[in-house]
C-alpha cells in the first residue's frame, strides 16, 4: 500500500500479506508516513467504503473520498462534489507504474519481508530523485 500527494509523488509505503483488507491498513500505511503532516483528504476507491474508516480518519482530520459500494446498506455519505476528486486517483496509480518499472518490485522476489521492503523503498527514493532533479 502507498499513499502519494497530489502530484503522485510517495508518501507512505508499507507492504503486508494479501489476505487482511485494506480497510483495516489504512491506519498502519498512515503510520508510516515520510513526512510528519498527515494528508488533509485521502482518496481511495471503493474497498475504502466504510463508515468506521471514515469516522476514524475524521478524528485525525482527514477527509476520506470514495465512491460508494453498489450494495452498501446504510445511508450513502458522499456527495457527488466531493466525488469529483475522485478523478485524481489515476496519480496513485502513476506511481505503481512508476515502481513497477523495476524489477525487483514487481513480484516479491525475496524470502524476507525486510528484504522486499528495502527494495520498494530504494525504487521509492529512485522516483523522488528523478522528479526532484528531472533525470
Amino acid at each position: 500500500m502507498a499513499i502519494t500527494d497530489a502530484s503522485g509523488l510517495v508518501l507512505s509505503v508499507s507492504i503486508h500479506s494479501a489476505s487482511p483488507h485494506e480497510v483495516g491498513l489504512v491506519e498502519k500505511v498512515l503510520d508510516e508516513r515520510f513526512v510528519e503532516q498527515l494528508p488533509e483528504k485521502l482518496i481511495g476507491d471503493k474497498a475504502y467504503d466504510s463508515d468506521p474508516l471514515d469516522e476514524k480518519l475524521k478524528e485525525k482530520g482527514i477527509e476520506l473520498i470514495a465512491p460508494h459500494r453498489s450494495n452498501r446498506k446504510s445511508k450513502k455519505t458522499q456527495d457527488g462534489r466531493k466525488l469529483r476528486r475522485y478523478k485524481r486517483r489515476w496519480k496513485i496509480e502513476r506511481f505503481f507504474a512508476w515502481l513497477f518499472n523495476y524489477r525487483r518490485t514487481v513480484v516479491r522476489y525475496e524470502y524476507k519481508e525486510n528484504n522486499f521492503l528495502a527494495f520498494v523503498l530504494l525504487a521509492s527514493i529512485i522516483i523522488l530523485l528523478k522528479a526532484f532533479f528531472h533525470l
